[in-house]
């Protein structure tokens, strides 16, 4: 069958880049091996945040009396919330193959590899094999969990991120190896259901490594309030899984002091590695670098015709990414004029509790860079919403450039925080600076006043401090 464009992948990348083209009038094929949505809406972003949510109620309801509610001895069903997550998620990709249906594009449905002449060949659950032909191919076949050579994913005592969304049972006791979004995240929804969980982190910073640093002893704090033991500075040395339960060795980078935890599993969160293997790269030549693929700032390859974005080429590998990249390829496949997407203004978000979001420069970063800079920070807890919410952990704190204004980076920890940060990522494309943010009148009482307020105070103006 010819396209005019076929996309190798249904991720957040590949399939929002096959409707923009739809939408610009070009026939799409998009080829998936699984299920449509790819690792984000089946097994990574959205099942992830129906855990999340499980907990959160669940830790609601534990606490409350807090709020002046008597409630008498919740219990976690585990079984319960892994079903309600799945549910979720089947909903979800089925949304997507409506929106294929809509767009008048056309799955196919198998392993695709590219062939020489812009064709891709589809195999078949059945190993059926049929070529299709296209003018433009874009590479979005994403990524999965990276292994360490000590760490080998087993499925049974060592496990990725897939099977600690569906494991039989609920364990008494994980060790999660890694300490980014990914770690933190499932450190906190099995610590909320009663699991003991301890964090072993290779990064000095320890827990979010790569966040503002204030972020993570902020977090770090929470955590073990919350009773996760924290490794930070820490390597895994080895993992025995004989008998019934494992035995993690850890040697900590600081003092070279061992230490055997036990425990009933093991959670490998050590990254994400592309799915760039047995899809014809070799064949057409295509450069790669460490296993990414090599494009230029419009997402071309070295091969004409041939895109590639999302997870398999380098950048942040997050689901927002991977669609401004499909949009953005897809648009300039049309011929617009386009601008490179700014990799300094993508926000992160961590939907642990509390949440963590940040967008630009960090504190250190800015400093590194050259700046001379001015910081505001202002805490939840002089929150009135955050007060009458019961939930004043937490702060906002901003970064300005101190000569021109600029707003260089904003870092926050708290609740809700995850829906904020799109006002910095606005406000900094639109070159928006400290002064503005101060004069621009946030309503009250809500969360977002502290992102105003944290201005303030980097200006020396702040009125709730």
């Amino acid at each position: 069958m010819n396209f005019d464009l076929i996309v190798i992948g249904s991720g957040p990348g590949g399939y929002p880049a096959a409707i923009r083209a739809s939408q610009l009038g070009m026939k799409v094929g998009i080829v998936e091996r699984e299920n449509l949505g790819g690792i984000c809406l089946n097994w990574g972003c959205i099942p992830t945040k129906a855990l999340l949510k499980s907990a959160q109620v669940f830790e609601y309801i534990s606490h409350a009396s807090d709020y002046g509610i008597k409630v008498a001895s919740p219990k976690a069903d585990f079984g319960g919330m892994v079903g309600r997550s799945r549910d979720v998620a089947a909903g979800m990709s089925k949304g997507v193959n409506f929106l294929m249906r809509k767009n008048k594009i056309t799955v196919i449905n198998g392993h695709g590899k590219l062939l020489r002449g812009k064709k891709v060949e589809v195999t078949a659950e059945d190993g059926k094999k049929e070529i299709h032909e296209a003018k433009s191919i874009i590479i979005a076949t994403g990524g999965r969990a990276r292994e360490l050579p000590n760490l080998p994913i087993d499925g049974k005592k060592i496990i990725g991120y897939r099977k600690a969304m569906t494991l039989d049972k609920q364990p008494k006791k994980m060790v999660v190896v890694g300490a980014g979004a990914i770690g933190v995240e499932f450190a906190y929804f099995y610590n909320a259901i009663g699991t003991e969980v301890t964090v072993v982190e290779f990064m000095e910073q320890g827990l979010v490594p790569r966040e503002d640093a204030d972020v993570s002893k902020e977090l770090t704090k929470i955590f073990k309030k919350k009773g996760i033991k924290v490794l930070a500075n820490t390597s895994v040395e080895k993992v025995d899984t004989k008998g019934r339960g494992c035995t993690v060795t850890t040697k900590s980078r600081k003092d070279g002091k061992i230490e055997e935890i036990k425990c009933d599993v093991v959670l490998s969160a050590v990254g994400v590695t592309p799915n760039t293997e047995n899809i014809g790269l070799e064949t057409l030549g295509i450069q790669t670098d460490r296993g990414q693929i090599k494009v230029n700032e419009f997402y071309q390859t070295n091969v004409a015709g041939i895109y590639a974005i999302g997870d398999v080429v380098a950048g942040q590998a997050l689901a927002h990414v991977a669609t401004a990249e499909g949009i953005l390829c897809v648009e300039k496949i049309a011929g617009h004029n386009v601008e490179p997407l700014d990799y300094n203004n993508i926000p992160g978000c961590t939907y642990c509790i509390p949440e963590i979001a940040s967008v630009g420069y960090t504190e250190a970063a800015a400093k590194e860079a050259g700046y001379d800079i001015k910081v505001g920070k202002f805490p939840f807890s002089a929150s009135g919403k955050a007060s009458a919410a019961g939930a004043k952990e937490g702060f906002v704190k901003v970064i300005f450039d101190a000569k021109y204004g600029e707003f260089l980076g904003a870092h926050m920890i708290g609740s809700n925080v995850t829906e904020m940060i799109a006002e910095i990522v606005a406000v900094r494309k639109l070159e928006t600076t400290g002064h503005e943010i101060i004069k621009a009148v946030h309503p009250h009482p809500t969360m977002s006043e502290a992102v105003m307020e944290a201005a303030a105070a980097a200006y020396g103006e702040v009125i709730h401090l």
